[in-house]
Parts: structure tokens; sequence; C-alpha cells
């Protein structure tokens, strides 16, 4: 698992936006930025639609305050689905980022293999990235949703 002062691994992903597909790097993304990462299990499910995101979404002026540049979304989800479900919680401000193979989230050591309920998934966490570099981790327990919040992350940044 991926841990503090540990540099992000190189990866491509998949990123919809309004004006079409596009395919940004993690050095693209990430480099000499002050990022949060944060991942949910899976876009549209109820914790992650009801807390997580619109968490990030009320609060996202507060950490910009913070010198946050960015706020990055990521599951295990296509781009289609992350930006509809993006579009659909009013998340103009947060990069809906899309890792559809799982691949960015295994090499994090980061995912859960939940069976039927999806195969393959994030576990639930938020992180600062510094420069491509993992300063803060906050990970969640099993079927916890506490200390990746919004809240949570603002008040530890």
């Amino acid at each position: 698992m991926i841990e503090i002062n540990q540099t992000l691994p190189s990866h491509t992903f998949n990123l919809l936006t309004n004006e079409g597909m596009t395919t940004p790097t993690t050095a693209e993304l990430f480099a000499n930025k002050k990022v949060v990462l944060f991942a949910v299990p899976g876009a549209f499910t109820p914790t992650c639609s009801a807390s997580h995101l619109p968490g990030f979404v009320v609060h996202f002026d507060a950490l910009k305050e913070k010198g946050v540049d960015s706020v990055i979304c990521l599951s295990v989800n296509d781009a289609f689905v992350m930006k509809s479900w993006g579009d659909s919680a009013n998340a103009q401000n947060i990069t809906m980022l899309a890792d559809g193979d799982g691949a960015f989230t295994k090499a994090l050591g980061l995912g859960m293999e939940t069976g039927v309920f999806g195969g393959y998934r994030s576990q639930r966490y938020a992180m600062l990235v510094e420069n491509q570099t993992v300063t803060q981790l906050w990970l969640e327990e099993p079927k916890a949703f506490t200390v990746s919040s919004a809240e949570s992350v603002l008040a530890n940044i």
C-alpha cells in the first residue's frame, strides 16, 4: 500500500469533460500542485452519493482557501459514469477521474474485491498529494465513513 512520502505511480487516466474525452497523466494532474484526491467504492452508490462527493462539492472553496489547487474524485468506473455522476451532483469544480480497469488503484494497493457488488473496487480514502507525493493519507475502515470526509480532510490540512 502506498505510504506517506511516497510518489504516486505513473498512470494515464480517462477523463470525460464537456469538451470530450481526455487522457491526463499522473504528472499532468499532480505535478507542482497541492491536490486532494478522494476515492470511493462506486459512483452513484449510497454513501458516495449522499455524503462523500457532496461534502467536497460544499467545501471546495474552503479547501481552495487552504492552498489546494484541485480536488479529484477517483472511482473504478468508466469515464462516462464519472461524468454523469459529477453532473448529477453539481460537482463542476471536482475532477471526476475514472480508473476504468482499476490499474491505478491496484498500483496504490488501495483496492478491494467486492464480489457481486461490483468486482474490483477502490477502498474509501482521501489523500493530500503535493507535487505527486502523498503527504497525508486517510484510509477508512471497511464500511466506515469518517476520516476521508471533506470535513475531516479540511480540519486536517
